[in-house]
C-alpha cells in the first residue's frame, strides 16, 4: 500500500495537473519547481536554434563576400587573345574516375607587359574527337557535361577560370612563360577523347609616361642647384663672401 502511494505521488509530481484535480501541497511545490525548469530548457533550445541560424547566415555572407571580388576582378580584365596564348599539357589520367589533370602555362607573344597577378585562364570550351563542342543529339555544350575541380571562379558568361601563379617578377614580360596552372577535369560521360581550350585574360601594364624636355631639364638641374646652395652657405660661414654677394650668386 505504501509503495502504491509513492508511485501515485511521483506520477502527480511529474505530470501537469488537470483542471479540477486536487493535488497535495507537496505535489504543488514540486510542479512549481519543475515548470521553470521546463521553460528554461525550451528557451535554451530556442537560443541554440537562433545561434545556429546566425552562424549559418554569417558563413553564407562571408562566402558571398569572398566570391564577389573574384567575379568583379574577372569582369575588369581584358581578353588577351592574339597577345598571350595558353599551352596545355596532359599530365595524368585516372581511368577509374575518368579524371584528367593538365598543366596550363601562359606565354606572352607580344611586346607588352602583362600584370602577373591579374592573369587568368578561362576554360572556353571542350571539343570531342570530331572537333565539335556540343552533343549531336541534345545540342548541349560538352563543357556542361564535365566536372571542373578546383576552379577559382566563373566569368560573367558562366565559364570556369583559374588564376595563373605569379612568378618572381611583377609582370609577364615579352616572350616569357608563366608558371603552370593545374587544371582537373572529370568526364561524367566517359568520352574517350576530348580537348580543353583556354583563353587568357588579364591587364596590360601601362608604359611609363615620357617626361617633357623642360621637366627633364628641371629634374637634372635640381641636384646641381642644391649643391651650389650648399657651397654658398659654406662660403658665408667661412666669411669669404657676404650675404648680399651670396644672394647675387643664387640668382640665375
Amino acid at each position: 500500500m505504501i509503495e502504491r502511494q509513492n508511485i501515485v505521488r511521483e506520477k502527480n509530481v511529474s505530470s501537469k495537473p488537470r483542471p479540477g484535480q486536487r493535488i497535495s501541497s507537496h505535489s504543488l511545490r514540486s510542479f512549481v519547481i519543475l515548470k521553470p525548469m521546463l521553460t528554461d530548457n525550451r528557451e535554451g533550445i530556442m537560443a541554440k536554434t537562433r545561434s545556429m541560424h546566425i552562424v549559418v547566415g554569417s558563413a553564407c555572407l562571408l562566402l558571398a563576400i569572398a566570391f564577389m571580388p573574384l567575379v568583379a576582378a574577372a569582369a575588369e580584365l581584358i581578353d588577351l587573345s592574339g597577345k598571350a596564348a595558353a599551352f596545355v599539357t596532359l599530365r595524368s589520367r585516372d581511368n577509374f574516375s575518368s579524371e584528367y589533370r593538365y598543366d596550363v602555362t601562359v606565354r606572352n607573344n607580344s611586346a607588352d607587359l602583362f600584370i602577373a597577378d591579374s592573369l587568368i585562364i578561362v576554360l572556353d570550351r571542350i571539343t570531342n574527337i570530331g572537333g565539335q563542342d556540343r552533343e549531336n543529339l541534345t545540342g548541349e555544350s560538352l563543357l556542361n557535361r564535365m566536372e571542373i575541380i578546383g576552379q577559382d571562379g566563373t566569368t560573367e558568361d558562366g565559364r570556369p577560370f583559374f588564376r595563373v601563379p605569379q612568378g618572381s617578377g611583377p609582370d609577364l614580360t615579352p616572350n616569357s612563360e608563366s608558371l603552370p596552372v593545374t587544371v582537373r577535369i572529370r568526364n561524367r560521360d566517359y568520352v574517350a577523347v576530348f580537348t580543353p581550350s583556354f583563353r587568357v585574360m588579364g591587364q596590360k601594364r601601362d608604359a611609363p609616361k615620357q617626361k617633357s624636355p623642360a621637366a627633364a631639364a628641371a629634374a637634372a638641374a635640381a641636384p646641381n642647384k642644391a649643391t651650389t646652395d650648399k657651397l654658398i652657405q659654406l662660403l658665408i660661414k667661412k666669411g669669404l663672401i657676404t650675404p648680399q654677394e651670396a644672394q647675387s650668386l643664387s640668382q640665375p
